[in-house]
């Protein structure tokens, strides 16, 4: 067993939100130096504007939408405090968000193009400074995980071992971060590949990590709210992912078609 950080609860919230806004900093940061590097026009440009602003009110509404989905039990407690409606977030929920803002952005705007590969890497880099923040908030925070015996176990402060499944999911991302960027000049034939492989890749992972989480409100089958929504989306996203996949493997064989 390891001895994890032990924060009082303001230490460990103050922490929690500095890295968390750290990483959304780094991440738009990286944006946006990405986009200088290929000459894309400024972040602030008419198009890109439109995008950013989908983005960002996509993810605001499906990071407390799929909160509110996890911890459905404080629904009846909660909710009719307006003060209550902002609480709680959810990066799946961001993340679909996100995406289905730009989505709609991009239609009203007319564009085309699918712009999400540029997304990837800054999304894993403020998710891997934001997990440093969960990790450190420790029982402050609701990511830890149940209870074990494992030589890496971490002890948050109350005695109890724990899987530190912030850590777990900081591994996996920087290894997906590395098997992506060694792909990357391959995928770049299939616009909008690169972004539909990280997003399948982290909620395939979400399914399989929360399952040793705390579950705060149990669904069907015994799986959590965010599982749930994740093997949805997967479910709607995956058709589409191994169509394009399939494009990206055989091009000949379909433009022969």
């Amino acid at each position: 067993m390891i001895a994890g950080p032990n924060f009082d609860a303001f230490h460990a919230n103050l922490i929690h939100y500095l890295l968390e806004w750290a990483g959304i900093l780094a991440g738009m940061q990286y944006y946006r130096y990405q986009k200088r590097q290929r000459g894309q026009g400024a972040l602030l440009a008419p198009g890109n504007f439109a995008i950013v602003v989908g983005c960002i009110a996509g993810a605001a509404l499906g990071n407390k939408l799929v909160f509110w989905i996890e911890y459905a039990h404080l629904i009846p407690q909660k909710i009719g405090d307006p003060r209550n409606w902002f609480m709680g977030q959810s990066i799946v929920g961001g993340l679909l968000g996100g995406l289905l803002g730009v989505e709609i952005s991009k239609k009203l705007i007319g564009q085309r193009e699918s712009t999400g590969d540029l997304f990837v890497f800054p999304l894993l880099l403020g998710i891997i400074i934001g997990r440093i923040g969960c990790f450190l908030a420790g029982l402050h925070d609701g990511t830890y995980g149940l209870p074990g015996n494992l030589p890496w176990a971490v002890d948050f402060g109350d005695g109890q071992p724990r899987h530190p499944t912030q850590l777990y999911e900081i591994g996996f991302l920087s290894l997906l971060w590395f098997v992506l960027q060694s792909q990357r000049a391959r995928l770049a034939s299939q616009n909008g590949l690169l972004f539909k492989l990280f997003l399948t890749a982290y909620l395939c992972w979400r399914v399989a990590v929360d399952g040793i989480k705390p579950i705060p409100y149990v669904y069907p089958f015994g799986l959590s709210g965010i599982q749930w929504v994740c093997l949805l989306a997967l479910a709607l996203y995956l058709p589409g992912l191994l169509k394009q996949w399939q494009a990206w493997r055989h091009p000949r064989i379909l433009q022969g078609r």
